[in-house]
Protein backbone atom coordinates (compact mmCIF):
# COMPACT_ATOMS: atom_id res chain seq x y z
CA UNK A 1 0.00 0.00 0.00
CA UNK A 2 1.46 3.35 -1.03
CA UNK A 3 1.40 6.34 1.23
CA UNK A 4 0.32 9.61 -0.36
CA UNK A 5 -2.67 11.32 -1.86
CA UNK A 6 -5.58 9.19 -2.91
CA UNK A 7 -6.87 9.41 -6.51
CA UNK A 8 -9.74 11.50 -5.23
CA UNK A 9 -7.26 14.05 -3.86
CA UNK A 10 -5.53 14.30 -7.24
CA UNK A 11 -8.70 15.28 -9.10
CA UNK A 12 -8.60 18.82 -10.56
CA UNK A 13 -10.37 21.50 -8.58
CA UNK A 14 -13.80 22.58 -9.80
CA UNK A 15 -13.60 25.67 -12.00
CA UNK A 16 -15.23 28.50 -10.07
CA UNK A 17 -13.58 31.33 -12.02
CA UNK A 18 -15.49 34.30 -13.39
CA UNK A 19 -15.51 32.67 -16.83
CA UNK A 20 -18.39 30.47 -15.65
CA UNK A 21 -20.46 33.58 -14.92
CA UNK A 22 -22.92 34.45 -17.71
CA UNK A 23 -22.27 37.56 -19.77
CA UNK A 24 -24.21 40.75 -19.11
CA UNK A 25 -26.39 40.33 -22.17
CA UNK A 26 -27.00 36.64 -21.39
CA UNK A 27 -27.97 37.43 -17.77
CA UNK A 28 -30.47 40.08 -18.90
CA UNK A 29 -31.91 37.78 -21.56
CA UNK A 30 -32.34 34.88 -19.13
CA UNK A 31 -34.03 37.13 -16.56
CA UNK A 32 -36.37 38.53 -19.23
CA UNK A 33 -37.36 35.05 -20.42
CA UNK A 34 -37.85 33.88 -16.83
CA UNK A 35 -40.16 36.85 -16.26
CA UNK A 36 -42.21 35.89 -19.33
CA UNK A 37 -41.48 39.14 -21.15
CA UNK A 38 -40.69 39.76 -24.80
CA UNK A 39 -38.24 42.30 -26.19
CA UNK A 40 -41.23 44.41 -27.27
CA UNK A 41 -42.54 44.33 -23.68
CA UNK A 42 -39.16 45.50 -22.31
CA UNK A 43 -38.87 48.25 -24.95
CA UNK A 44 -42.37 49.57 -24.18
CA UNK A 45 -41.73 49.54 -20.43
CA UNK A 46 -38.28 51.15 -20.49
CA UNK A 47 -38.52 53.35 -23.63
CA UNK A 48 -35.24 51.72 -24.79
CA UNK A 49 -35.38 51.02 -28.52
CA UNK A 50 -35.90 47.42 -29.63
CA UNK A 51 -32.67 47.41 -31.66
CA UNK A 52 -30.66 48.48 -28.60
CA UNK A 53 -32.30 45.80 -26.41
CA UNK A 54 -31.37 43.12 -28.96
CA UNK A 55 -27.82 44.47 -29.19
CA UNK A 56 -27.29 44.52 -25.41
CA UNK A 57 -28.60 40.96 -25.03
CA UNK A 58 -26.02 39.99 -27.69
CA UNK A 59 -23.31 41.83 -25.62
CA UNK A 60 -22.95 44.47 -28.31
CA UNK A 61 -22.85 47.86 -26.58
CA UNK A 62 -21.71 49.94 -29.57
CA UNK A 63 -25.29 51.10 -30.49
CA UNK A 64 -25.58 52.63 -26.99
CA UNK A 65 -23.32 55.50 -28.04
CA UNK A 66 -20.72 55.28 -25.25
CA UNK A 67 -20.02 53.85 -21.79
CA UNK A 68 -22.24 56.38 -19.99
CA UNK A 69 -25.28 55.43 -22.09
CA UNK A 70 -24.43 51.71 -21.94
CA UNK A 71 -24.40 51.79 -18.11
CA UNK A 72 -27.70 53.65 -18.09
CA UNK A 73 -29.34 51.11 -20.43
CA UNK A 74 -27.96 48.15 -18.43
CA UNK A 75 -29.34 49.65 -15.21
CA UNK A 76 -32.74 50.32 -16.81
CA UNK A 77 -33.10 46.85 -18.36
CA UNK A 78 -31.95 45.12 -15.15
CA UNK A 79 -34.59 46.88 -13.07
CA UNK A 80 -37.26 46.00 -15.64
CA UNK A 81 -36.53 42.26 -15.23
CA UNK A 82 -36.10 42.44 -11.43
CA UNK A 83 -32.29 42.12 -11.41
CA UNK A 84 -29.85 44.01 -9.18
CA UNK A 85 -28.09 46.32 -11.67
CA UNK A 86 -24.96 46.99 -9.59
CA UNK A 87 -23.22 43.60 -10.18
CA UNK A 88 -23.87 43.96 -13.91
CA UNK A 89 -22.45 47.51 -13.91
CA UNK A 90 -19.39 46.27 -12.00
CA UNK A 91 -18.97 43.43 -14.50
CA UNK A 92 -19.24 45.91 -17.39
CA UNK A 93 -16.54 48.14 -15.87
CA UNK A 94 -14.27 45.17 -15.08
CA UNK A 95 -14.46 43.87 -18.64
CA UNK A 96 -13.32 47.29 -19.87
CA UNK A 97 -10.41 47.78 -17.51
CA UNK A 98 -12.34 49.48 -14.70
CA UNK A 99 -14.42 52.59 -14.61
CA UNK A 100 -12.38 55.56 -15.88
CA UNK A 101 -11.65 58.39 -13.48
CA UNK A 102 -13.68 61.53 -14.14
CA UNK A 103 -11.93 64.09 -16.32
CA UNK A 104 -11.17 67.35 -14.46
CA UNK A 105 -13.33 70.17 -15.75
CA UNK A 106 -10.57 72.78 -15.82
CA UNK A 107 -8.44 71.28 -18.66
CA UNK A 108 -11.50 71.09 -20.90
CA UNK A 109 -12.03 74.83 -20.87
CA UNK A 110 -8.54 76.19 -20.13
CA UNK A 111 -6.91 77.61 -23.22
CA UNK A 112 -3.76 75.80 -24.25
CA UNK A 113 -0.66 77.72 -23.29
CA UNK A 114 1.77 77.78 -26.18
CA UNK A 115 5.34 78.65 -25.33
CA UNK A 116 6.53 81.31 -27.77
CA UNK A 117 9.38 80.30 -29.98
CA UNK A 118 12.60 82.12 -29.12
CA UNK A 119 13.79 84.18 -32.04
CA UNK A 120 16.63 86.59 -32.70
CA UNK A 121 16.17 90.39 -32.74
CA UNK A 122 14.12 91.75 -35.64
CA UNK A 123 16.40 94.47 -37.02
CA UNK A 124 13.98 95.45 -39.78
CA UNK A 125 11.23 96.28 -37.28
CA UNK A 126 13.72 98.22 -35.14
CA UNK A 127 14.82 100.34 -38.11
CA UNK A 128 11.22 101.10 -39.11
CA UNK A 129 10.41 102.13 -35.53
CA UNK A 130 13.44 104.44 -35.40
CA UNK A 131 12.45 106.13 -38.69
CA UNK A 132 8.91 106.69 -37.44
CA UNK A 133 10.22 108.29 -34.23
CA UNK A 134 12.52 110.66 -36.19
CA UNK A 135 9.74 111.70 -38.58
CA UNK A 136 7.38 112.29 -35.69
CA UNK A 137 9.91 114.42 -33.83
CA UNK A 138 10.65 116.56 -36.92
CA UNK A 139 6.94 117.08 -37.57
CA UNK A 140 6.28 118.04 -33.97
CA UNK A 141 9.17 120.57 -34.03
CA UNK A 142 7.89 122.20 -37.22
CA UNK A 143 4.34 122.52 -35.88
CA UNK A 144 5.56 123.97 -32.59
CA UNK A 145 7.81 126.51 -34.39
CA UNK A 146 4.87 127.65 -36.55
CA UNK A 147 2.86 128.52 -33.44
CA UNK A 148 5.37 131.33 -32.62
CA UNK A 149 5.19 130.64 -28.90
CA UNK A 150 2.22 132.98 -28.62
CA UNK A 151 0.01 130.52 -26.77
CA UNK A 152 0.63 129.07 -23.37
CA UNK A 153 0.41 125.31 -23.03
CA UNK A 154 -1.88 123.93 -20.39
CA UNK A 155 -0.81 120.94 -18.27
CA UNK A 156 -2.49 117.72 -19.21
CA UNK A 157 -3.25 118.86 -22.78
CA UNK A 158 -6.58 120.49 -21.82
CA UNK A 159 -7.40 123.84 -23.43
CA UNK A 160 -8.22 126.67 -20.99
CA UNK A 161 -11.87 127.56 -20.75
CA UNK A 162 -13.40 130.94 -20.07
CA UNK A 163 -16.82 131.63 -18.70
CA UNK A 164 -19.42 128.97 -18.05
CA UNK A 165 -20.10 126.08 -20.32
CA UNK A 166 -23.15 126.28 -22.53
CA UNK A 167 -26.18 124.39 -21.21
CA UNK A 168 -27.19 121.30 -23.16
CA UNK A 169 -29.75 121.86 -25.86
CA UNK A 170 -33.29 120.82 -25.18
CA UNK A 171 -34.09 117.26 -26.20
CA UNK A 172 -30.44 116.09 -26.10
CA UNK A 173 -30.47 114.64 -22.58
CA UNK A 174 -29.87 110.88 -22.75
CA UNK A 175 -32.33 108.74 -20.93
CA UNK A 176 -31.05 105.74 -18.96
CA UNK A 177 -31.43 102.54 -20.94
CA UNK A 178 -34.33 100.37 -19.92
CA UNK A 179 -33.20 97.20 -18.14
CA UNK A 180 -33.24 94.20 -20.43
CA UNK A 181 -35.85 91.61 -19.57
CA UNK A 182 -34.66 88.33 -18.15
CA UNK A 183 -34.47 85.65 -20.90
CA UNK A 184 -36.63 83.39 -18.79
CA UNK A 185 -39.33 86.07 -18.54
CA UNK A 186 -39.25 86.54 -22.32
CA UNK A 187 -39.60 82.81 -22.83
CA UNK A 188 -42.57 82.73 -20.44
CA UNK A 189 -44.25 85.53 -22.36
CA UNK A 190 -43.64 83.76 -25.67
CA UNK A 191 -44.97 80.36 -24.57
CA UNK A 192 -48.66 79.92 -25.55
CA UNK A 193 -50.92 79.29 -22.58
CA UNK A 194 -53.15 76.79 -24.40
CA UNK A 195 -50.26 74.38 -25.16
CA UNK A 196 -47.37 72.69 -23.39
CA UNK A 197 -43.96 73.80 -24.69
CA UNK A 198 -40.75 71.96 -23.72
CA UNK A 199 -37.30 73.13 -24.76
CA UNK A 200 -34.41 70.64 -24.35
CA UNK A 201 -30.81 71.82 -24.73
CA UNK A 202 -27.38 70.30 -24.08
CA UNK A 203 -25.05 73.18 -23.07
CA UNK A 204 -22.38 71.10 -21.28
CA UNK A 205 -22.39 67.72 -23.06
CA UNK A 206 -24.44 65.44 -25.24
CA UNK A 207 -27.30 63.08 -24.51
CA UNK A 208 -29.67 60.73 -26.25
CA UNK A 209 -33.27 61.94 -25.89
CA UNK A 210 -36.73 60.76 -26.91
CA UNK A 211 -39.91 62.89 -27.03
CA UNK A 212 -43.55 61.87 -27.61
CA UNK A 213 -46.83 63.79 -27.68
CA UNK A 214 -50.02 62.93 -25.75
CA UNK A 215 -51.03 60.29 -28.35
CA UNK A 216 -47.69 58.49 -28.13
CA UNK A 217 -46.49 59.78 -31.50
CA UNK A 218 -42.70 59.97 -31.60
CA UNK A 219 -41.54 63.58 -32.05
CA UNK A 220 -37.79 62.93 -31.78
CA UNK A 221 -35.49 60.02 -31.01
CA UNK A 222 -31.76 60.60 -31.33
CA UNK A 223 -28.57 62.13 -30.00
CA UNK A 224 -28.51 65.78 -28.93
CA UNK A 225 -24.97 67.06 -29.46
CA UNK A 226 -23.35 69.65 -27.18
CA UNK A 227 -24.76 73.09 -27.94
CA UNK A 228 -27.86 71.70 -29.71
CA UNK A 229 -31.42 72.53 -28.68
CA UNK A 230 -34.84 71.05 -29.49
CA UNK A 231 -38.32 72.45 -28.79
CA UNK A 232 -41.45 70.28 -28.59
CA UNK A 233 -45.06 71.43 -28.37
CA UNK A 234 -48.39 69.65 -27.87
CA UNK A 235 -51.95 70.52 -26.89
CA UNK A 236 -51.83 68.65 -23.57
CA UNK A 237 -48.70 66.56 -22.76
CA UNK A 238 -45.05 65.92 -23.67
CA UNK A 239 -43.30 62.70 -22.55
CA UNK A 240 -39.47 62.79 -22.37
CA UNK A 241 -36.73 60.20 -21.88
CA UNK A 242 -33.24 61.59 -21.19
CA UNK A 243 -30.29 59.22 -21.65
CA UNK A 244 -27.89 61.48 -19.70
CA UNK A 245 -30.08 63.83 -17.69
CA UNK A 246 -27.07 65.55 -16.10
CA UNK A 247 -26.12 67.09 -19.46
CA UNK A 248 -29.61 68.46 -20.19
CA UNK A 249 -31.17 71.86 -19.43
CA UNK A 250 -34.98 72.08 -19.56
CA UNK A 251 -37.41 74.95 -20.06
CA UNK A 252 -41.08 74.00 -19.61
CA UNK A 253 -43.74 76.52 -20.65
CA UNK A 254 -41.00 79.17 -20.65
CA UNK A 255 -39.69 78.43 -17.15
CA UNK A 256 -36.40 76.70 -16.38
CA UNK A 257 -36.58 73.40 -14.51
CA UNK A 258 -34.12 73.47 -11.59
CA UNK A 259 -33.93 69.70 -10.91
CA UNK A 260 -30.39 68.47 -10.19
CA UNK A 261 -30.09 65.41 -12.41
CA UNK A 262 -27.05 63.20 -11.87
CA UNK A 263 -24.62 62.76 -14.80
CA UNK A 264 -25.31 59.51 -16.62
CA UNK A 265 -28.77 59.02 -15.06
CA UNK A 266 -31.72 58.05 -17.25
CA UNK A 267 -34.84 60.14 -16.50
CA UNK A 268 -38.44 59.72 -17.72
CA UNK A 269 -40.44 62.95 -17.44
CA UNK A 270 -43.95 64.10 -18.32
CA UNK A 271 -45.03 67.75 -18.57
CA UNK A 272 -48.48 69.31 -19.13
CA UNK A 273 -49.88 72.80 -19.67
CA UNK A 274 -49.88 73.51 -15.94
CA UNK A 275 -46.21 72.70 -15.40
CA UNK A 276 -44.09 73.82 -13.71
CA UNK A 277 -46.07 74.89 -10.65
CA UNK A 278 -45.86 78.56 -9.70
CA UNK A 279 -43.11 79.18 -7.17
Amino acid sequence: MSIGNSPEDERPFEDVSEETRPSIGRALQQARIAAGLTVDDISAATRVRIAIVHAIEADDFAPCGGDVYARGHIRTLARAVQLDPEPLIAQYDAERGGRPAPTPAAPLFEAERIRPERRGPNWTAAMVAAIVVVIGFVGFTMVKGGDGGGREQVAGGAAPTTGTSAPPRAGTTKKPADPKPDPTDSAIAAAPRDKVTVQVSAPDGRSWISAKDHSGRLLFDGLLEQGDSRTFQDNSRIDLVLGDAGAIQLYVNGKRIQDDFRPGSVERLTYTKGDPEVG
